[in-house]
């Protein structure tokens, strides 16, 4: 969609393309109010941007309710929200930019794939209930809680849409005899008396959402909205089809009096006491009658019992998640605590013998923190990195062999051997140090700006940055070796992936109608080869001297297709996906690429034969990157599952006991991929443990 003109103020304003300084790529959604688009800022951050209808622009009241709505917004943007960045309501087109948040609406999620499992039902709702809270403590009522105003983010739901919100300061009233919401999800007051509307008219809302959720419908449902109302303040609420473990929950949240509904607090405590976590008992088969019945759940030596029937169900979908990339600058500075001196200390590990010999074990180095430690396996040993700890383990039996404090903000970068030294991003990305793998001990650290993209690959450290350029940063010292600017692009995204020399800038057009690949040799900077691809295109592997990249959808980011590009004879190969695929993470292994999408569909797709293999559902609601070998595919779930399945059919061969830890309501910003060594696997889990087992036995984890 072209975007509209005269859509910001200030001297970019008259420009079609632009909302104030922000440049509008493509349209989200149209509603009756405005257009949301989504857009990027001049440091290439992603965003959503709503403007104004022309029409609206020109109605006072309709200003002012577009005020109302930033100036909400604005009071309530945080962990359960999208942050507002900008907006200007006095522009000719007034508009507000939030920060873009990958993931489906809860409609488009029910819409396209069912009813919610109980496990993500109470997930949703502790989410919803923590939002409100916020969105209560700052004096806002949202008075429009429902589906399409509910994001299903990697880390929660988000609420958006505070277009009818009211804070309990403000000057702008409702109307007598005029009905603002969405009759479904209205509680009885606000059709009673809507001028009075309070707080718990949003727990209301928050129950007929559990209910679309879990069943597909609203408690009250009827083609006529009148109908729709009389219910609301009269009839009982159908809960069939919601769990039983949550249905007592939502009817309170559904009663007629505001009164008698719980606060968001009250209903944080309940749902506490809910057994189910958000992933904990998700991927298990479905059950069985005769000799093949699945045994109890397993404990931690005993088998899994496998399934060889191929799971059914729907793929996940909504917005898909594009990489965003960083900037670069490059100073000195101290970044070490004192303390550890890198000395042995006691092991700390458990082995239990399996199958072949092999001892399994377990080790958790760390007694306090929470996250799940990174490990990459290189100079003999597993390098971790978890809560602002170094740590090392043999990976024979997991003893510990030294540990080292390093400052640290929660980053979701994972270390990595580079330069014979184990490089450690901290600080959110705005650090990396570099200790001896053999001691731990610091041998350099570098600091850089706010908005910086790492890449480790070999013995090099590649960083880029807004400008359009790349800087080669060596490994073993930490000195800039080379700085270039990568053509076409003013953020490159850069890729690299095991046994390939190469790196990948890859930069799509305004568009994405096509995506500029540029191939770097990482120790020199020198353009190896170079192509302009048909699409808006994400490197996903590479194997055999062709790159494998997914063709996303241009509007919502979701994978459509898997394309394999050869350059030494520029040749493209194309396979498209049965079903569009949200933010999947991917692994290539030959000329088969195994993807597990946001939502826990896991598809396998032949790039040789140009056939799609199978397709599963784990119930896995956020994976970790696969990892495949000849048999099996492995990767880690948020409650600390390793799972593995059978790389002929998908089908579930065996699975780890979750580790959660102490902090069993949190669900870790990103998973580490399992680590396949020969033929064992070593993973983590939010816990703080470190485990190993082996990879030709699932049945027996």
């Amino acid at each position: 969609m072209t975007p509209q003109r005269s859509t910001g103020a200030g001297a970019e304003a008259e420009l079609p393309e632009y909302a104030g300084h922000y440049h509008l790529e493509s349209c989200l959604g149209s509603g009756g109010m405005g257009v949301v688009h989504l857009a990027r800022s001049t440091s290439g951050l992603r965003l959503a941007v709503k403007v104004v209808h022309a029409e609206f622009a020109r109605d006072r009241e309709f200003r002012g309710r577009f005020r109302q709505e930033v100036a909400a917004a604005r009071r309530v943007s945080g962990a359960f929200t999208a942050p507002v960045v900008d907006a200007d309501p006095e522009a000719e087109r007034p508009w507000m930019a939030t920060l873009f948040i990958p993931g489906p609406t809860l409609s488009e999620y029910v819409k396209r794939n069912g009813p919610m499992p109980a496990a993500q039902l109470r997930r949703l709702m502790a989410g919803l209930a923590e939002a409100l809270r916020d969105i209560h403590r700052v004096g806002v009522v949202h008075r429009d809680l429902k589906p399409s105003n509910v994001l299903l983010a990697e880390d929660g739901p988000k609420v958006i849409d505070f277009g009818i919100s009211r804070p309990k300061d403000s000057e702008l009233r409702t109307e007598t005899g005029k009905l603002i919401g969405t009759p479904p999800f209205m509680a009885p007051e606000q059709f009673r008396r809507p001028r009075e509307v309070g707080p718990a008219a949003d727990i209301f809302a928050l129950g007929s959402v559990m209910v679309h959720a879990a069943t597909g419908r609203g408690p009250f449902d009827s083609d006529s909205p009148y109908v729709v109302a009389y219910q609301v303040v009269h009839d009982e609420p159908d809960l069939t089809g919601v769990p039983e473990s949550l249905a007592p929950l939502v009817l309170r949240c559904l009663a007629k009096e505001p009164e008698d509904r719980p606060t968001p607090d009250e209903l944080m405590r309940e749902l506490r006491s809910v057994a189910a976590s958000y992933d904990t008992q998700a991927f298990i088969p479905a059950q069985r009658t005769g000799d093949d019945a699945p045994a109890q759940e397993p404990s931690v030596a005993e088998p899994v019992p496998g399934s060889r029937r191929r799971f059914g169900g729907r793929a996940a979908l909504g917005a898909g998640a594009l990489v965003l990339a960083l900037a670069l600058g490059g100073v000195l500075t101290g970044l070490l605590r004192a303390g550890d001196d890198g000395v042995p200390v006691a092991k700390e590990t458990s082995a239990p013998t399996t199958a072949a010999g092999f001892s399994a074990w377990h080790a958790k180095p760390i007694g306090k923190g929470s996250g799940m430690p990174q490990c990459v396996h290189g100079a003999g040993r597993l390098l971790c990195f978890r809560s602002g700890l170094a740590f090392a383990l043999d990976p024979a039996d997991g003893s510990l062999l030294w540990r080292r404090p390093v400052a640290e903000e929660r980053t979701s970068d994972a270390p990595a051997l580079s330069g014979g030294l184990l490089l450690l991003p901290t600080d959110g990305g705005r650090r990396v140090v570099a200790l001896d793998p053999a001691s731990g001990r610091p041998r350099w650290q570098r600091a850089m700006p706010a908005n910086t993209g790492i890449r480790f690959i070999g013995s090099m450290l590649l960083v880029t940055g807004t400008d359009g350029a790349v800087t080669g940063v060596a490994g073993a010292t930490g000195e800039t070796k080379w700085h270039r600017r990568v053509s076409g692009s003013t953020t490159p995204l850069l890729s690299s992936y095991d046994g390939d020399p190469l790196a990948y800038a890859t930069s799509a057009s305004a568009q994405g109608a096509d995506t500029l690949v540029t191939a770097l040799d990482p120790q020199t900077g020198a353009v190896r080869w170079e192509a302009r691809l048909k699409g808006l295109l994400r490197p996903i592997g590479s194997q055999g001297h062709s790159l494998f990249l997914l063709a996303l959808d241009t509007v919502s980011g979701d994978a459509k297709a898997v394309v394999r590009y050869t350059p030494a004879v520029k040749a493209m190969r194309r396979v498209a996906l049965s079903v569009p695929l949200t933010a999947p993470h991917a692994d290539v292994r030959g000329d088969v690429v195994h993807l597990l999408a946001t939502g826990g569909s896991l598809d396998a797709v032949d790039l040789g034969t140009g056939k799609w293999l199978w397709h599963t559902e784990t119930s896995v609601s956020r994976g970790s990157v696969p990892i495949a070998s000849a048999d099996h595919v492995y990767f880690t779930a948020p409650d600390g599952r390793l799972l593995a399945v059978d790389a002929r059919d998908g089908s579930l061969v065996g699975q780890t006991p979750p580790r959660l830890g102490t902090d069993a309501g949190e669900v870790s910003a990103a998973l580490p991929s399992p680590l396949l060594i020969g033929t064992r696997v070593y993973a983590a889990s939010p816990d703080g443990t470190v485990f190993a087992v082996d990879g030709r036995d699932p049945k027996a984890w």
